[in-house]
């Protein structure tokens, strides 16, 4: 069987196509956050695929539940889910979902580890600069860990930019190691 977030892709792309159309990516974000999270949860892995429960019952109760701002498609979405067998795909979904509505907004998540804790008005400075140099607005999650001795590690997707003390340690080792 194929890879869950491959699965996930083409279920994604129709959402996000359908949530860009009538300009309501925040409804479509939060549905599919609340899918992915329930269909998640240990007591609903039970109930999926169980022989007792037919699929249309599950599709409707997952859709008028969760799903309700959406109305007719969001049931459909969950009902075409559950007819493909594909339900436990949502969080690939939802995660893809927010990658396209990301990209369409011309925006990127970004998460700043640092050795110790930055000030606000250094923290906008910082957030500034990765949205110049990404040309795109950033959203920025602050983390501290101690053992990177000093400086930052910042991730914005695929970018990594390690400026940490221990960072330039393991470079140096590996350099002295060859």
């Amino acid at each position: 069987m194929a890879d869950l977030s491959t699965l996930a892709r083409p279920y994604a792309k129709a959402a996000f196509e359908l949530a860009r159309d009538e300009g309501r990516y925040a409804q479509w974000s939060a549905a599919l956050a609340a899918l992915a999270a329930t269909v998640s949860a240990p007591e609903l892995d039970a109930l999926i695929g169980h022989p007792a429960l037919r699929k249309a019952d599950l599709a409707n109760a997952l859709g008028r539940a969760l799903l309700p701002d959406l109305g007719e498609q969001g049931t459909s979405l969950v009902r075409l889910l559950v007819d493909n067998g594909r339900v436990r795909a949502a969080p690939h979904i939802a995660e893809q979902f927010e990658a396209l509505r990301a990209e369409a907004e011309s925006r990127v998540d970004v998460q700043i580890t640092t050795a110790a804790a930055v000030s606000g008005a250094e923290q906008e400075k910082l957030a500034d600069a990765i949205g110049r140099r990404l040309s795109r607005e950033v959203v920025v999650s602050w983390n501290t860990d101690e053992s990177l001795v000093a400086g930052a590690v910042i991730r914005a997707g695929d970018l990594v930019i390690d400026g940490s003390v221990r960072g330039e340690l393991e470079k140096l080792k590996t350099a002295l190691a060859a």
